[in-house]
């Protein structure tokens, strides 16, 4: 799944000449995926602990298997994002049902911190080496052999899941909450269609104006509702933890700045310097490698030193880079442009495990499903979010040919990514103290003594 998310990237403009569809038509190639998954991971995570991880985890492959092979004979952009959206549905059952496994599986904290951390950087490895597989998938082929990787893949692992992986459930699963699941998917859906298509219908119009509406609504809703069920979709109490919500926002911050910059590097690659899918795909491998040296490296830190290194080095790493393509040109020297790369790379391989780490460690192993959701369900809004505005910044900008306008037009983006990297460095900071961790503390015996309930509403008697 987490190759899937970033191998489309570098196929979009192959995509956009052979469907004859527009930027925004790229954004929604790449949203439609992200914004179905982090709609349904919650639900998804729920559902494994009440119905079997296991089961969950293997009807998750069936439909993501299923969705690639749709998605690989699409006759247009219309049917493409549809079969993306049933990816998304099997993808939503992968994440965080696997999360949950490796948290039930080793329940003693520092075993478990580098199981998590072996599985952010598989996860964040495969994220960062889909350009260049991509591209040479492109290359040998079409943009609809992209697909293809995920048959042989989705097999295999239906095969090893049966063999390898125990059922197992939560001891007291969570009630359906259709309600919640709704509002999660009206606020995102409406503010992520608002902001891709509010560039061309205009930012004032009336049907731009009623999704945000709806977004503030669905939102304004969702947290007094989530707080009074008894088993809610969403647990408002986890945010009560300075550490959760800090890897909350980290998580969205990190991945929107991921998202804007696969966008704009395979456009400017390919549109601006006129390379090759495969040749734009292996631009992008020194930041694949930089990830692949510094993703199992955080994991191992997590373990031994805790979160905040990691954090503080990603979070200037980032903004580092995406400062330094605020000067992007045409004519940007190759050098120069590969360095920016190597600097994002190591910046986006060291955040993924203390996200994940600090999102399920210290919450009772029957919320694991929902904390592991949660954190995976941060990570896609927020490369929806970056895609979406990214781009919309982006395309704003253009006029005339995309060859000649995107490098400049591509700025803005650039300083919205240094911005997201900021957001990373200074809650790496504030998330690691005494007092935050004690925050965390506090949460995790009230989860744990109160099982589903909510903060503030008496358990049931007998």
């Amino acid at each position: 799944m987490g190759l899937d998310n970033t191998v489309v990237n570098v196929a979009l403009p192959s995509i956009r000449r052979d469907l004859h569809t527009s930027v925004s038509g790229l954004q929604w190639t790449i949203d439609a995926y992200t914004l179905v998954l982090a709609s349904l991971l919650m639900l998804s995570g729920a559902t494994a602990d009440r119905v079997g991880r296991r089961r969950v985890f293997q009807a998750g492959l069936v439909l993501f298997t299923l969705g690639s092979l749709l998605c690989s004979v699409a006759p247009s952009l219309g049917w493409l994002v549809v079969f993306r959206m049933l990816q998304a549905v099997g993808g939503s059952m992968l994440n965080p049902v696997a999360m949950s496994i490796i948290a039930n599986t080793f329940p003693e904290p520092r075993e478990r911190a580098r199981a998590i951390g072996i599985w952010g950087g598989v996860i964040g490895i495969s994220m960062a080496l889909g350009p260049v597989i991509g591209g040479a998938l492109v290359d040998s082929g079409s943009w609809r052999t992209i697909f293809w990787i995920n048959l042989p893949v989705g097999l295999a692992a239906l095969g090893l899941t049966a063999v390898f992986v125990p059922e197992s459930k939560a001891a007291h699963p969570r009630r359906p909450d259709p309600v919640g699941q709704l509002l999660v998917l009206a606020a995102l859906a409406s503010l992520t269609y608002a902001i891709i298509e509010g560039g061309a219908r205009g930012w004032t119009s009336p049907l731009i104006l009623g999704l945000f509406a709806v977004t503030a609504a669905a939102v304004i809703g969702l947290v007094p509702y989530e707080r009074s069920r008894f088993e809610p979709l969403l647990e408002v109490r986890f945010f009560r933890s300075v550490p959760f919500s800090g890897a909350t926002v980290i998580a969205v911050s990190a991945f929107a700045a991921l998202g804007g910059f696969l966008f704009l590097n395979t456009i400017y690659l390919q549109e601006v310097r006129g390379l090759s899918p495969l040749h734009a795909g292996m631009y992008t491998l020194p930041m694949a490698a930089m990830t692949v040296v510094f993703a199992p490296l955080s994991g191992r830190i997590v373990g031994s030193r805790g979160a905040q290194l990691p954090l503080v080095v990603a979070g200037c790493a980032l903004t580092a880079s995406s400062l330094l393509l605020t000067r992007l040109s045409a004519t940007s020297s190759v050098g120069w442009l590969l360095m920016t790369y190597v600097v994002f790379g190591a910046g986006f391989g060291l955040v993924n495990a203390p996200i994940t780490n600090t999102a399920v460690s210290g919450m009772p192993r029957a919320q694991a499903g929902v904390a592991a959701a949660i954190a995976s369900t941060s990570r896609q809004v927020g490369q929806s979010l970056g895609v979406a505005v990214v781009g919309a910044v982006a395309t704003a900008g253009i006029h005339g040919e995309l060859r000649t306008s995107f490098a400049t037009a591509s700025h803005p983006g650039w300083w919205i990514t240094a911005g997201c990297g900021a957001v990373v460095l200074l809650l790496g900071l504030a998330t690691t103290t005494g007092w935050a961790k004690d925050t965390a503390a506090r949460v995790a015996a009230g989860a744990a003594g109160g099982g589903g309930r909510p903060v503030g509403v008496p358990a049931p008697v007998g």
